[in-house]
């Protein structure tokens, strides 16, 4: 019972994580630590829930997790189940690897979802795309709408539209494709991708959608860092402006888009530099990484 309730305390110390992160300003002013929090998160959330009913099932062994699943699989092979341990227990333990089963499963089908979604988006591509002197290295939708996204992939591809072309000059339009550059270097669709099956598996915490929306916006502030690195803030925010100002924005399935979250935040946040804090993300990160350790430790225990 003792290795439930911690499996249990891990889970609750990550709704409480969550609802610090959620709140907190400096994951703005440092995405990237925040990111690898919310994933130290995600991960400690999905182990710990499959493990508060695998522990209950397994509580006559009174062993840690990791061992009494092992002794427990000798035992079934061996068709010698100990004193105490009936029908309830073992279907505990089948609820905790059904939970196991479905975040496996809401992953993979999120990944083959997105990786259909890129497929049929890159053939329509090939189709109605062109190359464009003004912008090298990305496609031109012949399209009035505003769009600026990357195709994320083993061939990864950065897509304007014509509209984009006509919305802004030289210096925004170059640090729009350092943008949606730094979404397809740095990966942001796998980074997002878990989020995105937890909302699938536990539709029913409100949290875990947040804790998505969250994740989505940082990963666009992470690539915002990117193109104002090599181009200052001026011409990134002026982009995010007339993004926001064009209001017919288009991002299709399967893409990251530059003007798809909270344009207004974003523009603030590049206009006012602030430095990183260093001691609280660290200490943020800590805490994050304990958080998952201790549902790892407690299976391989």
């Amino acid at each position: 019972m003792a290795y439930a309730v911690h499996f249990a305390a891990a889970v609750l110390a990550c709704w409480l994580t969550a609802q610090v992160l959620t709140v907190a300003a400096w994951p703005g002013r440092s995405p990237r630590v925040a990111i690898l929090c919310w994933q130290g998160v995600g991960l400690a959330l999905g182990l710990s829930a499959m493990g508060v009913p695998i522990a209950l099932g397994l509580a006559p062994y009174d062993r840690p997790t990791g061992s009494a699943l092992l002794a427990l699989a000798d035992d079934l092979a061996h068709d010698a189940l100990p004193p105490g341990l009936g029908v309830a227990h073992l279907a505990s333990v089948g609820v905790g690897f059904g939970i196991g089963a479905v975040l496996l499963t809401t992953t993979a089908r999120s990944l083959l979802g997105a990786v259909r979604a890129q497929r049929r988006h890159r053939d329509l591509l090939a189709l109605v795309a062109r190359d464009d002197p003004a912008v090298p290295g990305a496609l031109v939708l012949d399209h009035p709408c505003a769009a600026a996204y990357c195709l994320p992939g083993m061939r990864p591809r950065v897509v304007v539209s014509a509209g984009t072309l006509d919305l802004l000059d030289r210096a925004e339009l170059a640090a729009v494709l350092t943008h949606e550059r730094a979404h397809a270097t740095e990966r942001h669709d796998l980074v997002l991708l878990p989020f995105t099956a937890l909302c699938r598996a536990l539709p029913w915490f409100d949290w875990v959608r947040a804790a998505h929306e969250r994740v989505a916006l940082l990963v666009e502030m992470r690539a915002d860092d990117k193109a104002r690195a090599v181009h200052a803030e001026g011409p990134l925010a002026g982009a995010l402006r007339r993004f926001a100002a064009a209001g017919n924005r288009v991002t299709p399935a399967g893409t990251l888009g530059l003007g798809d979250r909270e344009l207004d935040v974003r523009v603030q946040r590049l206009l006012v530099v602030e430095r990183p804090p260093r001691l609280l993300g660290a200490a943020a990160l800590a805490l994050s990484t304990t958080l998952a350790a201790l549902p790892i430790s407690l299976f391989l225990s």
